[in-house]
């Protein structure tokens, strides 16, 4: 299966990316089949130094197959080569452990104020339980006359 993916160059700590076309058995950084671009994380996003791309190409490779990964993807997307990609997950485990407890006690005290919300539609719900309540009895009483 062919790939569009990042093949890592540069130096430790000093990381610069290829946009390579590889078939998926290959090594990250091994054997491509074409270069088709660049990625340099190092620079702000907006320097257009940043995301270099042979957009002819790539359209030509993904016509052909090639499906990107979700990191090329999303420079595809804002380059508007593909569409944007839809959000991934993004867990809590990025935030720091204790803004991650601060925000469990804020959000701790936001469900209490959607309950209280919550409550005025529990009360109709009771009601609208109560008329088929109402209606099983009919059905029942039928049945006892049978016996």
């Amino acid at each position: 299966m062919l790939k569009l993916r990042l093949s890592r160059g540069g130096s430790k700590k000093r990381p610069v990316y290829k946009v390579v076309v590889a078939d998926s058995r290959f090594p990250r950084d091994g054997r491509f089949i074409e270069k088709v671009g660049f990625f340099n994380p190092l620079l702000p996003k907006d320097k257009k130094e940043r995301v270099g791309l042979e957009a002819e190409r790539i359209k030509y490779w993904l016509g052909q197959g090639a499906k990107p990964t979700t990191r090329v993807a999303r420079i595809l997307g804002e380059n508007d080569l593909i569409p944007m990609p839809a959000a991934g997950n993004n867990p809590n485990k990025a935030v720091p452990k204790k803004e991650r407890n601060k925000k469990e006690e804020d959000g701790a005290e936001a469900p209490k104020a959607p309950a209280a919300e919550a409550a005025p539609a529990a009360e109709a719900a009771p009601a609208a339980e109560a008329a088929p309540a109402a209606e099983a009895p009919k059905e029942e009483a039928p049945a006892e006359e049978k016996k």
